[in-house]
């Protein structure tokens, strides 16, 4: 395998963008995915593929969860207005061609309305950038990126709030050690569910609670206090991501339960305002919502910096999945997990084959060129197309 001493030539190596391919993929959904905002009733796909003028392919993926258009929407945000502005230009690396995505369309965000949209398009350009050159290096992505081994911590995440016990015994007999329940369903029912798994919690298993912004300050206050006895790891984002960050120490400062938020957080000054908070145990971006590799590399440097626990947001298919875990692997630290959605979705399973065999509550990600995964469209739309 190549030096990783080599790591840093190859990643200033320039390029230039032959081809930029969207592909949107949709899975018919056998139980919906539910949340304290909103329902999922399929799982959505934006895969992007990049191509280089020497024939060298990378693979990213775009977060699309929400609405239930935005595949769509993100991958023509994709072909009419980002892709144009690389394809054909020489860039020195894919932090270079990350901030000139991003410089090309600030005041668009701003005009439009849609600094997310665009900014998850340039994040899942990104992904495949990386991807792209560590394949062109023949290094995995981990190692590229200076890591020393391929293996990380796990959690199975998105646990929903109808029998979430019996999920938790599930997961756990698939090698699972630590599990995130959803709570903002009402306070009842919340608290029900979490006394629920922590009885049936196997000893010395992690539990956490994602709340998905569903509280005020006055409810997150209360429902900390009730919390509070179950003891969980974190309570992942119990206010709005745009409250302030007043709000978020005030809470902090009145209970003992971590916080944990990041994956809404658009912007390294977002990022540095709330590690200067002092409000967050465990602070989470998300590949695939901001920032890709490129931008989120900077932030995880801060994160690690400020003693704060560094733990990837992702909720998607394989590709998305895969680039997570590989930065994990390269960047994180003790403490540090992998988000795995604990529901149904062929295609995070059919993109993210390192991932599938979890050995107390540890993944193995190989030591394949790039992310180790090649997407083939047609069969993953074969698989689409096969009804539930």
């Amino acid at each position: 395998m190549t030096n990783p001493n080599t790591t840093q030539g190859w990643a200033h190596r320039p390029f230039t963008l032959a081809r930029v391919d969207a592909y949107v993929l949709r899975w018919p959904v056998k139980r919906p995915v539910q949340t304290s905002f909103g329902t999922m009733f399929d799982r959505p796909a934006l895969l992007v593929r990049v191509e280089d003028g020497d024939g060298a392919v990378g693979w990213g993926e775009v977060w699309c969860n929400f609405p239930g258009c935005g595949a769509e929407h993100r991958a023509r945000l994709l072909e009419t207005v980002v892709a144009p502005l690389i394809i054909g230009q020489a860039h020195a690396s894919a932090e270079a061609a990350f901030a000139h995505m991003s410089e090309r369309t600030a005041v668009l965000a701003i005009q439009s309305g849609e600094p997310g949209p665009i900014a998850q398009v340039i994040a899942g350009i990104d992904l495949a950038l990386w991807d792209m050159l560590s394949r062109r290096a023949g290094m995995p992505l981990w190692q590229f990126l200076g890591g020393a081994s391929g293996t990380i911590s796990v959690y199975a995440s998105g646990i929903n709030p109808d029998r979430p016990e019996d999920t938790v015994l599930a997961k756990h007999a698939e090698g699972y050690r630590a599990f995130k329940l959803k709570v903002g369903f009402g306070d009842e029912r919340d608290l029900a569910n979490v006394k629920a798994v922590q009885a049936r919690l196997p000893q010395g298993n992690k539990l956490m609670l994602d709340a998905n912004q569903a509280w005020d300050l006055e409810g997150a206050l209360r429902m900390a206090g009730h919390l509070s006895a179950y003891a969980p790891m974190w309570l992942e984002e119990p206010l709005r991501a745009d409250r302030p960050a007043a709000e978020w120490t005030h809470l902090a400062e009145r209970t003992d339960i971590p916080l944990a938020a990041g994956e809404n957080l658009i912007g390294a000054a977002a990022f540095e305002t709330m590690i200067n908070s002092r409000a967050l145990n465990i602070v989470q971006p998300d590949l695939a919502k901001w920032g890709g590799i490129s931008g989120c590399l900077p932030v995880i440097d801060r994160i690690h910096e400020a003693g704060l626990c560094y733990c990837p947001h992702f909720l998607g298919a394989g590709v998305g999945q895969l680039a997570s875990a590989h930065v994990l692997a390269a960047k994180g630290r003790t403490g540090g997990m992998l988000e795995i959605d604990s529901n149904e979705n062929p295609l995070r399973v059919a993109l993210s084959p390192a991932l599938d065999v979890i050995v107390d509550g540890r993944a193995n990600l190989g030591n394949a060129a790039g992310l180790g995964v090649q997407p083939d469209i047609a069969l993953l739309r074969d698989l689409c197309g096969a009804r539930p």
